[in-house]
């Protein structure tokens, strides 16, 4: 396995060919159900449509994984085992869990399919890791971002598996696979509905002074002034108003976007096997913008040229970039 596969996102058909012809090397997509978490209307693939895909993506040297990276509710596991079978059946080059009874049924009905786990499962030690790589067989982990560059170096020593970081897009400082507030709200679970903020839930109004509310289920989420762009209303990326902040402030997260360009070169020497892109929820527009960036710098470092990094900045979150934990930490 060589290092630093480009692993980018493939949240409808059209998305997937734009970032097959923009250069990734794999492309990550899920159903239009509960068992991925980008559980969304308009979003995700029919079995007809993966199966196109994964001919279109085979053709061009491609590979494509498919997450079922939820957790099933109890009784309910036949709908993940029927995608697994589903995907099976077409072709996917690996699966994306998260749940330790999906990998299970994978891993012994599908020993031939590579298994990969999700960052919904939330794996950051090397004993936690090496449990599912001795159980499941899995053979790549996607790791939370919350390490930085010499924890992950020291954790490839200490693993028998590949190591793939997300490198651009949402930035998300809860713990992954563990989030609850989106149910606390709306009923529906990020973890094993597959949704985040449901756009059923979702309503925007425009106040008397003209400034913007967004809302989920009825409750304020931000408020955006006449010149500001209204986004879309996370829980963990709100403004609130509280006795010490009068004036609203973020007090999870403040809408940003993670960006690990500058950083590459030593994410690969430090063992890093693939990098993600993070996005299925976005434009074409900006797969093909973020891919394209990203395969050439990828390309000029595995030639030995300096990276020419694209000013990605129009397609962050907020229209701000971090490099987060990956660089430095100064919380645990």
């Amino acid at each position: 396995m060589s290092l630093a596969e480009l692993i980018c996102p493939a949240g409808t058909p059209a998305a997937l060919r734009t970032a097959v012809d923009a250069g990734a090397d794999a492309v990550y997509c899920g159903f239009q159900d509960a068992t991925n978490a980008r559980n969304f209307p308009g979003l995700n693939f029919t079995p007809d449509e993966l199966a196109e895909a994964v001919t279109y993506a085979h053709a061009r040297g491609t590979k494509v994984l498919l997450a079922l990276n939820t957790y099933p509710p109890a009784g309910k596991v036949d709908l993940w085992r029927h995608a697994a079978d589903t995907g099976a059946r077409l072709g996917v080059d690996a699966f994306i869990v998260a749940d330790m009874g999906v990998a299970d049924y994978i891993a012994r009905t599908y020993p031939g399919i590579r298994l990969h786990l999700s960052v919904q499962a939330a794996a950051s030690s090397p004993e936690a890791i090496r449990y599912y790589c001795e159980n499941f067989g899995v053979k790549r982990v996607v790791l939370p971002r919350i390490l930085t560059i010499p924890e992950i170096r020291q954790l490839r020593r200490e693993i028998p598996c590949e190591i793939e970081t997300f490198i651009f897009g949402n930035h998300g400082l809860m713990v992954e696979g563990r989030c609850s507030l989106t149910n606390y709200l709306t009923g529906q679970s990020t973890n094993m509905d597959g949704v985040c903020s449901p756009a059923s839930d979702v309503e925007y109004v425009r106040d008397a002074d003209g400034s913007m509310s967004s809302q989920l289920a009825g409750f304020t989420i931000d408020r955006f002034g006449v010149d500001e762009k209204a986004g879309y209303p996370t829980i963990c990326k709100g403004r609130y108003a509280a006795p010490h902040r009068p004036e609203g402030y973020y007090a999870f997260e403040e809408p940003i976007s993670l960006n690990l360009s500058r950083l590459l070169p030593e994410l690969i020497e430090a063992g890093v096997h693939a990098f993600k892109i993070e996005g299925r929820q976005r434009s074409k527009s900006y797969v093909r913008g973020v891919v394209r960036a990203f395969r050439a710098a990828v390309d000029d470092i595995k030639a030995g040229r300096e990276a020419n990094i694209a000013d990605l900045i129009a397609l962050t979150e907020g229209q701000k970039q971090t490099q987060g934990a990956f660089e430095t930490k100064k919380w645990r």
